[in-house]
């Protein structure tokens, strides 16, 4: 969809912050995309892409069988910036030495410059020492012939190694995360100063390249788009419904798992603001019927997943078929899909059909969120006019509470779920949070504690609460909430919903992958 002369191409050897990589490149206006390693010489030739980017990843460059970069590549003469490993096989790949066994660096670490390079213009000065981030075992030993050292750190003496009339340039640090404070302004020079970019990613450029795309593949067919309640279908919708009008039609089906009033709110707002034809299914007995007492969270997903198929296969024999099926997929579902080594993950999207329909379906997928963010796809939404109190809802996943009520599931689980949740996200609003946090829900343990409640003994589930920051929902570090707040919250849900007497508050952090609780 972009211009292929002005993107960059990241790729992927493993590492859990690739996506990173990404983020800070977009964030600098400038278009890119991921692709595992062992699928980038393909990759590269359909995109000729203006630059290369390698990331880290856990391989160990000795060991035989460990991912390489394409070599035609290096033939192209496109300047390529190559993170830890991906500095290691670029050496090793270009006549130089890898070895293992030395000194390891994991965490802090500070770099001294030596020699001055367009890769930190205006950054760092020569004999300037700036802190940066290792995660490494192995290292260069020896590079290969046209590099130089320009700066090293105690633990890794080619820490930035370059290759200037080549336009190499190597890092053994990781500029993308935040533990490198100068990583976003390094990353911008390269595709801006050495990669000669200019910063023309921008939300309104992608939306008329957007509804062109979606004009182009859908031609004069039908499509029928499945609306879920959340930010990331329902932009989705006006997208499509901006490119081809009333060929489409959306489905919004309410299978019981939605949070409290949601399906009355999502259908209230395109029935009053937008003319695109809407289908409301209540399926919510058939999905709960289906779902009743399991608890494999596997197995849920993939049971919705699979009902979700044959509403939608009703739905469009009804409205007298349906070439295409629109959803809301996004960069991160299609990332988090792909395995190390490129195949189709098993445990981390599957309720999303980023791996295409089954056969039997006859329909194509429309998917014109594929290359956003999360936090990209908000920025759509407001140019195509989506409220702000919709646009900044939080996140919610396609399972819905099912995944959010670990264990067995029952109608009265997911009744005392729906209202813990309501009263938690009510207690935000009023401190005036929810725009500050990126994700809060509330969920249902399958644990039963006693408790005494005024002069009876209770025995009675425990309510775990959660809330998050993020900027992509790639990455996830809890909220630190004032107490008074949490005490709000729990002494509410105790007291007006009956089925749980005792809240708990969860402090875990997420890397890369999802921030869901199962």
């Amino acid at each position: 969809m972009p211009d292929r002369q002005q993107m960059v191409l990241i790729i992927d050897f493993g590492s859990q912050v690739t996506q990173l990589i990404a983020r800070r490149v977009r964030e600098g206006g400038v278009y890119c995309e991921i692709v595992p390693f062992n699928s980038a010489e393909d990759a590269f030739s359909k995109m000729n892409p203006a630059a290369v980017i390698f990331s880290g990843g856990p391989g160990s460059v000795p060991q035989e069988g460990s991912p390489r970069a394409p070599e035609s590549m290096f033939e192209s003469g496109v300047p390529i910036l190559a993170i830890c490993y991906g500095q290691q096989t670029l050496c090793a790949q270009l006549g130089g030495l890898v070895e293992g066994g030395h000194h390891r660096e994991f965490g802090r670490a500070d770099l001294e410059i030596l020699k001055s390079s367009p890769l930190f213009e205006d950054m760092w000065q020569v004999g300037g020492k700036y802190p940066v981030w290792m995660s490494h075992g192995d290292r260069v030993t020896q590079l290969p012939d046209g590099f130089e050292v320009v700066a090293h750190s105690p633990n890794a003496p080619f820490a930035i190694a370059v290759d200037e009339k080549r336009k190499y340039y190597t890092t053994m640090f990781h500029p993308e995360v935040v533990h490198t404070p100068d990583g976003a302004k390094l990353l911008s020079n390269f595709v801006h100063r050495i990669a000669g970019l200019d910063s023309n990613w921008t939300m309104a450029a992608y939306k008329q390249q957007a509804i062109a795309a979606i004009r182009d593949q859908v031609g004069d067919k039908r499509v029928i788009c499945g609306l879920s309640g959340g930010v990331d279908s329902s932009v989705a919708a006006l997208l499509i419904h901006e490119a081809i009008g009333e060929q489409l039609t959306c489905i919004l089906v309410d299978h019981g798992l939605m949070r409290m009033n949601e399906a009355k709110e999502v259908v209230a707002m395109f029935e009053e603001h937008y003319s695109i034809p809407l289908v409301h299914v209540d399926a919510s007995d058939m999905f709960i019927n289906a779902l009743e007492g399991e608890a494999d969270p596997e197995t849920k997903r993939k049971t919705i997943g699979a009902l979700f198929i044959d509403v939608f296969e009703e739905e469009a024999r009804k409205l007298g078929g349906a070439d295409f099926l629109a959803q809301g997929t996004l960069y991160p579902d299609v990332i988090e899909s792909v395995s190390f080594t490129g195949g189709p993950s098993v445990t981390i999207k599957s309720h999303h059909n980023v791996g295409g329909l089954p056969q039997r379906m006859n329909m194509k997928l429309v998917e014109p969120l594929r290359e956003l963010f999360k936090d990209e796809v908000r920025v759509l939404g407001r140019e195509l006019g989506l409220p702000d109190s919709f646009v900044g809802r939080h996140p919610f996943p396609g399972p819905g509470l099912a995944i959010r009520c670990p264990g067995g599931i029952t109608r009265d689980k997911l009744e005392i779920l729906r209202k813990a949740d309501a009263i938690y996200l009510d207690e935000i609003r009023r401190a005036g949070l929810y725009d500050t946090i990126w994700q809060a829900f509330a969920v249902l343990l399958p644990v039963q504690t006693v408790g005494v409640m005024g002069d009876s003994r209770t025995y009675e589930f425990v309510c775990a609460l959660r809330a998050v920051t993020s900027v992509d929902g790639m990455t996830a570090d809890f909220y630190p909430f004032d107490m008074n707040i949490l005490g709000r919250a729990a002494t509410r849900i105790i007291n007006e919903v009956q089925g749980i007497n005792r809240v708990v508050y969860d402090v875990t952090s997420k890397p890369p992958g999802t921030i869901e609780w199962e």
